[in-house]
């Protein structure tokens, strides 16, 4: 009963990281890249495009939901793939909160944030944003789908890399907005509020096209961030450590680590050249953040016990990450 409890809550939390993931993502692109006319990679990035070509007629939020609905179906046609249930909950809460949540946020904290400290500053904050999100997203099981299912649609039939197809889509996306029109809102200096003409409707501009090279560079910094910050924020939640433990008690602490703790112990003979005796080694790998509970246990049983950690670069295997292909 316990293991059960403990399993349920795990999948509440690994359900509410994605949910707070995807709104932090989406976040970033709703207070500091679309006020600012901001284009990245993938999806998100056409999406905004679409946006500004259409002066928010068709807003991030419906594009996005039917590109994405579009890839998926190819994956399961070219691919044969079958997307989990959080895949699809977290590209609809994307869609949903693409559409309603930028127009949830006051604009005084849009413009004190994004307008008044400048594009640069808001390329940063929004690609931290996005690469944290999607990250967390990530590491609970969850994906935004986009640009991913093209790589794996054409390495499927071609001898390149998943990771130089996405960065070559990155940069044709962020490149072919010099040539997709972008209207551009006048705003109050002011108050950063739309201003409005004489019927009540926005006034907008069409973005020069000095303006869209500088867009075209500002993308290319935000997918850098982003990409980094993601790669970043995964690797730290999936680091593995390696264990050496020496002690009288191995096998009560194997037996701990194994049925409570649920990770696979190896114990190897050794013999100590001081002492000139035998003695068992016991090595694990685990993940970097259940090594506070493992030492717990260790100590609980043994607090004489002898033992090592040191980090890893990669674990391949059961319970860890699998060997790419």
């Amino acid at each position: 009963m316990p293991q059960l409890k403990k399993t349920i809550l795990t999948h509440i939390k690994e359900w509410l990281f994605v949910t707070f993931g995807i709104l932090i993502y989406v976040s970033g692109w709703s207070i500091f890249l679309i006020p600012n006319n901001l284009v990245g990679g993938g999806v998100s990035g056409i999406s905004s495009m679409i946006q500004y070509a259409t002066q928010g007629t068709i807003q991030m939020g419906y594009s996005y939901f039917v590109i994405n609905a579009i890839l998926l179906l190819l994956a399961v046609i070219i691919l044969g793939k079958g997307f989990g249930a959080k895949t699809l909950y977290a590209i609809i809460l994307a869609s949903v909160a693409l559409r309603f949540l930028p127009d949830m946020i006051p604009q005084s904290i849009v413009n004190t944030l994004a307008i008044q400290n400048g594009k640069l500053m808001s390329v940063i904050m929004g690609g931290l944003m996005a690469g944290i999100g999607i990250g967390m997203s990530i590491t609970n099981g969850g994906s935004t789908g986009g640009t991913d299912i093209i790589a794996l649609i054409w390495t499927k039939y071609h001898n390149v890399s998943p990771g130089s197809v996405i960065l070559f889509l990155d940069f044709f996306i962020i490149t072919s907005s010099l040539i997709v029109p972008s209207y551009v809102f006048d705003v109050d200096p002011a108050t950063g509020a739309p201003l409005l003409d004489a019927a009540g409707n926005p006034v907008s501009h069409l973005m020069p096209f000095a303006d869209k090279i500088t867009t075209v560079v500002y993308g290319l910094i935000l997918v850098t961030v982003n990409s980094y910050v993601m790669d970043m924020y995964i690797n730290g939640q999936q680091q593995s450590v390696q264990l050496f433990i020496l002690s009288k008690h191995y096998d009560k602490i194997a037996d701990a680590i194994t049925g409570e703790l649920h990770r696979g112990v190896t114990v190897l003979d050794g013999k100590g050249w001081y002492t000139k005796q035998d003695t068992k080694v016991l090595m694990v790998l685990t993940r970097k953040n259940d090594i506070k509970l493992m030492l717990r246990y260790i100590k609980q049983i043994d607090p004489e016990a002898f033992l090592s950690v040191s980090s890893v670069n990669g674990v391949y295997g059961k319970g860890f990450d699998s060997i790419k292909k």
